[in-house]
């Protein structure tokens, strides 16, 4: 289960525990106002009674200042037949249509709250209330408050993955280039003994294997020496740098293995940076090769189309857990007891940064294989 939980889930968690007290709190508030305005409505009621049926002469300015110097409440006045014959704190100055307004208001008013019934000298009447302005923004300021903190957390969530992607990429930069300048010492000793080696004339094929390999360690110091640095992308053969990375992976694979490619055709102009291509090639067969475990096949498949190059490697090894799909190209990720986890990572950045494609798995089993995919866009 922890492997499901980060930073940013405990962000979220925080996130809905302000807003559940939030809503708590504010609907104890809501419900103390809602019954300290319906003491209020039954006061006014009572005033109103009282300046109706006062007639001795006494001084009632207090209750006449109480009943009509409230406008917070908003209420309307009936009598048994359910018409309308006063109202106050409507404001009406936005409508032509001043009746069909408080018709409406009453029917509001009536699905909150139940009337207040009375009797102000000719018989029953009832008075429907609506809520004040202050209870109305309460009972809504949860909600503001909900979106308020849905767009901090964006926003913190964007900085943060933001900044954790800079520190990230300039970690693996540095360890690539600092891996080139490590390499470049004892490669320039081999290729010394080599060319010692040569001038003896011992075994010649053994020599240029070892050429080959030396030359390839060279490549490969070249391409960490390239990661951070937007390379030159030319216009280069696809189908031919394809063919060459399947000859020399199968002449180092195990006898059971067999690499294959198909294409539709030979000749696929592609702007590119060859070296770093080539990287990502050998590292998605290695780890397919990893995948078969010594036995079993790895087919190449190039579909060349006027607005992309869609290129699949596809095994029939052990497959990848559908919870590690999305796991498989975050750095340091591996599954093997031995490596980095760098491959498919810095694979994706090649692939997408400096060739404005895509790489991502698109299908894998357990038991029946993987295919990932490269999309080069024209």
């Amino acid at each position: 289960m922890r492997q499901y939980i980060n930073w940013k889930t405990y962000l979220i968690v925080i996130a809905l525990f302000i807003v559940a007290a939030s809503l708590i709190y504010t609907n104890k508030l809501s419900v103390k106002l809602a019954n300290e305005e319906k003491r209020k409505m039954e006061q006014v009621v009572e005033g109103i009674k009282t300046l109706n049926k006062d007639i001795s002469g006494r001084d009632l300015s207090f209750i006449y200042n109480f009943v009509y110097g409230d406008t917070t409440i908003p209420f309307i006045l009936t009598d048994d037949k359910n018409n309308i014959i006063g109202y106050r704190n409507i404001d009406t100055t936005h409508t032509r249509d001043t009746r069909q307004l408080l018709k409406e208001k009453l029917f509001e008013y009536k699905s909150k709250h139940a009337p207040i019934v009375s009797d102000f000298g000719a018989g029953k009447d009832y008075v429907y209330y609506g809520e004040s302005y202050m209870l109305t923004q309460l009972r809504y300021f949860p909600y503001v408050q909900l979106g308020i903190i849905i767009l901090f957390l964006a926003v913190v969530l964007v900085a943060l993955s933001s900044a954790h992607r800079s520190i990230r990429n300039q970690v693996w930069v540095g360890l690539s280039k600092e891996t080139a300048h490590q390499l470049g010492t004892p490669l320039s000793s081999i290729e010394a003994w080599m060319e010692l080696l040569k001038e003896h004339e011992v075994n010649k094929e053994a020599i240029i294997e070892m050429q080959n390999d030396l030359d390839r360690l060279k490549l490969v110091a070249d391409r960490f020496s390239k990661v951070g640095s937007a390379p030159q992308l030319v216009e280069e053969n696809l189908a031919e740098h394809l063919q060459r990375m399947v000859d020399y992976m199968q002449r180092r694979a195990p006898n059971k293995v067999t690499i294959s490619l198909e294409t539709n055709e030979t000749d696929i102009p592609v702007n590119m940076s060859g070296a770093l291509f080539d990287w990502v090639m050998e590292n998605l067969i290695k780890n397919a090769l990893d995948a078969i475990a010594g036995s079993g096949t790895i087919q190449i498949k190039v579909v060349n189309t006027p607005s992309n190059v869609v290129i699949d490697i596809k095994d029939n090894g052990k497959g990848i857990p559908s919870h590690l799909i999305k796991k498989v190209f975050n750095p340091g990720f591996t599954t093997k007891k031995r490596g980095w986890g760098l491959g498919l990572s810095l694979s994706k950045r090649i692939i997408e940064k400096y060739h404005h494609g895509s790489l991502f798995v698109k299908q894998s089993e357990i038991g029946k294989g993987s295919t990932f995919r490269i999309i080069l866009r024209r």
